[in-house]
């Protein structure tokens, strides 16, 4: 069925996460129509682009582009421009710039088409082995110690699957404070390099897997999950 492109409008286009081959029909197409596309950064989005054969203006979108950029995008827009919306890899808005755009837009009743595609917390979850029925989404979480505790206490509290977006670099000691607040037994799963040729996932107890972590750091960006701890039976 053909897709209607009208003009004026703000498109969410997911990414690959790593494989090129995983960009849906629908999102090559979108870039196609657009007459602007607002990217994470230029050049890996212009070698996508490349690799699709589509030649399109790009203007950097990130989290510190401010309000002179925002408002430069919007005003696109506004003019009737198809505006494509795209990160570096996955969803844009989820823990990537974009939310405030598509906030904007709303407010300004400029119509947002979502487009459905990859997404590294959807993808670790359901390979994770973690139960899917429940899951709370913390995305990365604050570089001071002492609140991304109080996040991991508030996620745990939850009793669902817990997805963390995380830094090799600073893994092994999230998963630490894992350890300490829900419990050395509790389900962890590290999945890392998803889509890619490296892609793994290591799954163990949250003191299996830290020090499995504290030996040798992953390499690439991760996902953390965690599951709830299992109540001892009586």
């Amino acid at each position: 069925m053909d897709q209607h492109w009208p003009p004026g409008t703000l498109y969410i286009v997911p990414t690959p996460l790593g494989n090129l081959g995983d960009i849906t029909l629908r999102a090559v197409e979108a870039l196609k129509q657009a007459d602007l596309v607002a990217c994470e950064d230029t050049r890996r989005t212009l070698r996508l682009l490349n690799h699709l054969g589509i030649t399109k203006p790009l203007v950097s979108y990130h989290a510190y582009s401010g309000a002179r950029r925002h408002n430069e995008v919007l005003r696109s827009l506004q003019s009737g421009k198809r505006v494509a919306l795209v990160s570096d890899a996955g969803t844009p808005g989820l823990s990537d710039p974009g939310t405030p755009l598509v906030q904007a837009a709303v407010q300004d009743h400029i119509p947002v088409m979502s487009l459905p595609g990859p997404c590294a917390a959807i993808t670790a979850l359901v390979g994770s082995g973690l139960p899917t029925d429940r899951f709370f989404f913390i995305g990365f979480l604050p570089r001071r110690p002492a609140r991304a505790k109080r996040v991991i206490i508030q996620a745990a509290a939850s009793e669902a699957t817990v997805v963390i977006y995380e830094s090799p670099y600073r893994a092994a000691e999230t998963v630490r404070w894992i350890e300490e607040i829900a419990g050395p037994t509790v389900p962890v799963v590290i999945a890392r390099e998803l889509t890619k040729i490296h892609e793994e996932f290591l799954r163990g107890s949250a003191r299996e897997i830290r020090e499995r972590l504290e030996a040798k750091a992953p390499i690439g960006e991760v996902v953390i999950l965690f599951g709830a701890q299992k109540e001892e039976q009586p």
